[in-house]
């Protein structure tokens, strides 16, 4: 049985008084759910204060991306060693946003899944395509690229403590949706290629979440699909009340 993730991606949001007092309405709401990852992805400045503030509590921290390399002239960055030093369990790597506004490629995609691997962390790795490649019928051409080149050479061992999300590009922010079947159709599609990879065995373990405007009036369908183990909430995952109500679906 795979443990569901609930994962929220504040992006761009929050300031330190705002993060804590946010965590502080999650960890009262949440403190009786023991059956799934509760996860939170504040920016990085807001880190260290949010992973002291939900020690002992049932939430853990995740960051919203890292740089591959272990430390260096990289002014701006930030390593894998110094995100699992703060107290991340869980990193975002190659966020559709990522990709589109900051030249995130397949191959950065796959040296930070690397960086994050050694140093402990559970890389969520995203993958998802645009309205334009749905339309042209090559959204599985597009996810089974990512997926191949994004989590090139790993080991077995590797691949079996990764998390995909899949985001729909074109339900990102934008109130649309995929449909639960729409949804469902593309997690089996990942697990099959994720199975091709890596073997049944490391698929039949894959936890695959779906992001692309989760809310909690549809959270309840989408988790119902038999593919589905989870969600990466964008932002719907900046109100207490309805991160809790997605968490609790």
């Amino acid at each position: 049985m795979r443990r569901p993730i609930i994962a929220g991606n504040w992006k761009m949001y929050k300031t330190l008084s705002e993060s804590l007092e946010l965590v502080e309405n999650l960890k009262l709401s949440c403190s009786s759910v023991s059956d799934r990852d509760i996860v939170v992805c504040p920016p990085f400045m807001a880190l260290a204060v949010v992973a002291q503030a939900i020690k002992k509590s049932v939430l853990k921290l995740g960051a919203q991306n890292l740089h591959w390399e272990k430390e260096g002239a990289f002014t701006g960055e930030v390593s894998a060693k110094m995100l699992a030093d703060v107290g991340c369990a869980f990193v975002i790597i190659g966020h559709s946003e990522r990709r589109q506004y900051f030249g995130e490629t397949d191959d950065t995609v796959n040296k930070r899944t690397k960086a994050a691997l050694a140093a402990g962390l559970t890389p969520i790795v995203c993958v998802g395509e645009t309205l334009s490649e749905r339309e042209a019928n090559r959204a599985f051409e597009v996810i089974e690229r990512q997926m191949k080149n994004g989590l090139a050479n790993l080991s077995v061992e590797e691949s079996q403590k990764i998390v995909i999300a899949y985001e729909p590009v074109w339900a990102i922010g934008t109130g649309k949706t995929a449909s639960p079947e729409q949804a469902e159709e593309v997690h089996r599609f990942i697990r099959e290629k994720f199975s091709a990879l890596y073997g049944a065995s490391a698929a039949a373990g894959l936890r695959i979440l779906y992001g692309g405007s989760v809310k909690p009036d549809n959270v309840k369908s989408l988790m119902a699909q038999g593919d589905i183990d989870g969600a990466l909430v964008g932002g719907a995952s900046l109100k207490a009340d309805d991160f809790a109500k997605i968490v609790k679906y």
